[in-house]
């Protein structure tokens, strides 16, 4: 058996051992071991090995930004922040036809900016706006389907635990790579809002309006959100913006695993300071960020292991050479991968997809011409891998979001979630397509940096 046909048939086991429930870093784990010793006919390469995999999983200093911005989301998360956020948001729209739900949208996209993750946006955004929702008449469908849309917005809007760890893979500056989700958020929220109004013209009794409130009223709300804006335009602006002119010689005001850092600690004192943190949620906010840590660090492991078996087997070369020398074009071959990625989204988390993925693709896409630079090609596949993730998340029959949201609102039939999302995922084709024909768009703040 070649090394190439152990590869595929690893692949295929690993795929069963998720399929019956055992976690993905054990299968990739499991797989890349059992792998390696049928290759070499000895356990004793691998045991050899997992010292240096180890270290190299866990020991880079780049992987300490994974923490902290999960840290700095619990504490947005717990603080209130996300409440603050869609109150601000609906006294300024929610007067308006689907005001509501473009608020939750707004909100999404603001607690996106502080939290960095897709599942923890849907779940503090469900139960602040799903009540409200309902207060004022909305649809089943309408109310679910945009929070579960909404909440995808947490790993697109920067900082983005997705993009952090993509960066790393494929040894991309995290900067860059923030600066090139910027547009492509907007996009989204843009795109959303857009579904929004378009079924409410439809269904004009899917939504009901709230009171329009005084100036006054909103004036208030936006003072009060003032902190998570800054918090925003601190970290993300600190990273990727040019501060020569602050500090002479050091283009950004500080790196990505500095933003992190000052990030946490701003969104932490808010908290404090607001009384949305007690002494019990900011230590549960301590906890609960060490847990998704240690999550996100063994599921780096597994695929340590996976990658090590699959660079034994030389598959991604393989393939790469294959797709070169068969000739498809290289829009083909980029179709190919992101339908790939909606397949893998009804079975797999984000995080799980990028780090199962992208060491054999990532090779392929560096060997096709787009008429881009090589980091430009990295950055753009980038970006467009993270939407079609965010798609799987909402995606029937198991995207994760959905079941979420569905969790927050068990009285409705998850068909009726299914019915709802689906404008919105529409909606993100359509944004794919865009990014594919436009990659400027998703590279413009990266040149202009």
């Amino acid at each position: 058996m070649s090394g190439v046909e152990l590869a595929i048939l690893g692949f295929v086991a690993m795929l069963g051992m998720i399929a019956i429930r055992i976690p993905i870093a054990a299968a990739m784990a499991i797989t890349g071991f059992v792998g390696v010793w049928i290759l070499r006919g000895s356990p004793d390469p691998m045991m050899n090995l997992l010292k240096s995999v180890t270290w190299d999983a866990f020991a880079s200093y780049s992987l300490s930004i994974v923490p902290l911005f999960l840290l700095m989301g619990q504490f947005a998360s717990k603080s209130g922040m996300s409440e603050r956020l869609f109150r601000a948001t609906a006294d300024w729209l929610g007067h308006r036809p689907g005001g509501i739900a473009i608020a939750a949208v707004g909100a999404c996209a603001g607690f996106g900016a502080v939290s960095g993750s897709s599942l923890a946006t849907a779940s503090t955004m469900g139960q602040v706006a799903l009540p409200e929702m309902k207060r004022y008449g909305y649809s089943d469908a309408l109310a679910t389907g945009v929070l579960a849309a909404g909440g995808t917005l947490g790993i697109l809007i920067p900082p983005s635990i997705i993009l952090v760890i993509y960066a790393i893979l494929t040894e991309q500056n995290i900067e860059k790579m923030f600066a090139a989700a910027i547009l492509p958020g907007l996009l989204a929220v843009a795109g959303y809002i857009l579904v929004v109004m378009i079924y409410v013209a439809l269904r004009p009794d899917a939504a009901q309006r709230m009171p329009r409130q005084p100036w006054a009223v909103r004036r208030s709300s936006l003072v009060r959100v003032w902190p998570v804006v800054a918090v925003f335009v601190l970290v993300i602006g600190g990273i990727a913006a040019d501060w020569n002119w602050l500090k002479p010689g050091r283009q950004a005001l500080f790196t990505p695993i500095e933003g992190a850092a000052v990030g946490a600690v701003l969104t932490g004192l808010y908290g404090l300071l607001t009384g949305g943190l007690d002494r019990r949620s900011f230590t549960a906010s301590i906890l609960e960020a060490a847990q998704a840590t240690g999550m996100i660090y063994l599921i780096l492991f597994g695929a340590q292991v996976f990658n090590t078996f699959l660079a034994f087997t030389r598959t991604p070369q393989a393939l790469a050479d294959w797709v070169v020398t068969a000739g498809f074009s290289p829009m083909v071959v980029l179709l190919l991968m992101l339908a790939t990625y909606l397949i893998f989204g009804c079975v797999m988390d984000s995080l799980s997809m990028i780090l199962l993925t992208i060491p054999i693709f990532f090779p392929i896409v560096q060997s096709l011409e787009f008429g881009l630079t090589p980091d430009e090609t990295a950055i753009w596949f980038g970006i467009l891998v993270l939407i079609v993730v965010e798609v799987g998340l909402i995606t029937p029959p198991v995207g994760m979001n959905l079941f979420i949201i569905n969790a927050l609102a068990r009285e409705v039939p998850i068909r009726r979630t299914y019915a709802g999302v689906m404008p919105f995922v529409i909606s993100d084709l359509i944004r794919v397509a865009v990014l594919i024909a436009s990659p400027w768009l998703s590279l413009v703040l990266v040149r202009a940096m």
